[in-house]
């Protein structure tokens, strides 16, 4: 039985925010991979779309999340559900970090606006 310890997990930063990858191929997972965002005060990811269901996790804080032009706050106990091919960005408009706890499936990428491909490597 793999057991990810906290001292195990990979660290990515990206567009200002933090994931904290757990769950993924090189832990042992075979088909989801799990990670904690940590969404500093005053960021504003980009809007992008991925090709994966994701499931979000409001575990601390509060966001401004948007998904296909419609803007909601939501905060700790919330939960999103963001579809493949959505537009999806959050922002923290607060004084303190906003952490996630999210879980797809293996292969997750997303695009930004101008057509960047990323590949998540926390999800991957």
């Amino acid at each position: 039985m793999p057991v990810v310890h906290p001292s195990d997990a990979v660290v990515h930063e990206i567009h200002g925010a933090r994931f904290v990858s757990y769950a993924h191929p090189s832990t042992g997972s075979k088909e989801l991979c799990a990670w904690r965002g940590e969404i500093p005060a005053g960021t504003k990811a980009t809007l992008h779309t991925v090709n994966r269901e994701e499931i979000l996790h409001i575990l601390e804080g509060e966001l401004v999340i948007t998904l296909d032009g419609r803007t909601e706050r939501v905060g700790a106990g919330d939960t999103l559900i963001i579809n493949p091919g959505v537009t999806f960005g959050a922002e923290n408009p607060t004084d303190r970090t906003a952490v996630t706890w999210v879980t797809t499936t293996i292969g997750l990428e997303a695009e930004l606006a101008d057509g960047t491909r990323v590949v998540a490597p926390w999800a991957n």
